[in-house]
C-alpha cells in the first residue's frame, strides 16, 4: 500500500474520528463507529476512496 493521505489530512481525520466516538458515546448512538474508520486512515496513512479516484494529499519526494 502506497500512503496517500498526507500529515495535515491524517490530523484532521485524528481529530474528527475522536470527535465522532465521543458523540457517538455521548448519544449512546452507534453511528460513532464511523469514526474508528477515520482513526484507522489516519493510522495507516491510506485511504480507499482516494486511491479509487487517484488522488492524493501526501507530498512526494522527487529523485
Amino acid at each position: 500500500m502506497k500512503q496517500n493521505v498526507g500529515g495535515m489530512d491524517r490530523a484532521v481525520r485524528a481529530i474528527a474520528g475522536l470527535a465522532i466516538i465521543g458523540a457517538g458515546v455521548y448519544f449512546q448512538s452507534w453511528w460513532g463507529a464511523i469514526g474508528a474508520v477515520l482513526l484507522f486512515t489516519a493510522a495507516v496513512g491510506w485511504c480507499p476512496p482516494y486511491a479509487l479516484m487517484g488522488m492524493s494529499t501526501c507530498k512526494t519526494k522527487q529523485a
